[in-house]
């Protein structure tokens, strides 16, 4: 995967390119980075990439130009991602659909955003990480492209520690613990010190549905769930009732 990223603050996406996995993706090749500092396309003399709002109003508008320059400069561009509030959600699904791709461009946006121009013509889609709003595109970038890179595969060395996160099958993950076993009173599970992995797996079914139905029900409705299942969330929200009734 080569990401091209269009920023006016390049420092920050390379402070990100240096850490943990993404470092060490870069290393083994899996992951490549061009990082495109906006105001070196600027056609003016203090290397300005924004301006007023035509009609009035509070905050500046990043230009046309310079993007348009730093977009037709890009020899493997693949598609324009655009970040934005205004975009489609970002989902778990849509990390996997970029993940296959060969190229990406990332145009970070600052101030008021970006002339409509811009979008209407050189961007290919409008991302959203959330409905907030944040100062500028770069800390997006780096949700993105983290949520993508680890998808791809040799990145992470453990692929079943990916195929068991939240989002992948549909459902919150369940519960982890670690030692010690018994912290001022509060003991791990029973069943998962059993070394019985088929009654391990079926507790981590039942409490993934669980915690899928206490913190986000909706996602419910878009899972087609067994028998099996339907029988574990059951199990699960009458012991939840039981131990709220105490």
């Amino acid at each position: 995967m080569n990401y091209n990223i269009i920023t006016i603050f390049p420092e920050l996406v390379n402070m990100f390119a240096k850490t943990g996995f993404i470092k060490r993706a870069m290393e083994k090749d899996y992951i490549d980075m061009n990082i495109i500092d906006l105001r070196s396309y600027s056609n003016n003399k203090h290397n300005r990439v924004d301006d007023k709002s035509y009609g009035g109003g509070p905050g500046m508008v990043m230009l046309y130009e310079p993007i348009h320059s730093s977009i037709k400069d890009i020899k493997n561009k693949g598609s324009v991602l655009y970040l934005s509030p205004q975009g489609k959600p970002l989902t778990q699904q849509k990390l996997k659909n970029l993940s296959l791709e060969d190229n990406l461009t990332i145009l970070c946006g600052r101030y008021e955003g970006v002339d409509q121009r811009v979008i209407d013509n050189l961007v290919d889609e409008e991302v959203s990480i959330g409905d907030y709003v944040i100062s500028g595109g770069e800390s997006a970038c780096m949700v993105l492209m983290e949520g993508i890179t680890r998808l791809i595969p040799g990145v992470v060395d453990d692929i079943e520690s990916i195929k068991q996160d939240s989002f992948q099958a549909g459902i919150l993950d369940h519960p982890h613990y670690t030692k010690p076993e018994n912290i001022e009173g509060m003991a791990i599970p029973d069943v998962l010190a059993s070394g019985n992995h088929q009654k391990i797996e079926i507790w981590r079914r039942k409490h993934a549905l669980g915690a899928t139905w206490l913190k986000r029900p909706e996602l419910l409705k878009n899972v087609k769930l067994s028998k099996e299942d339907d029988k574990l969330l059951k199990e699960y929200i009458l012991e939840h009732e039981q131990n709220e009734q105490k």
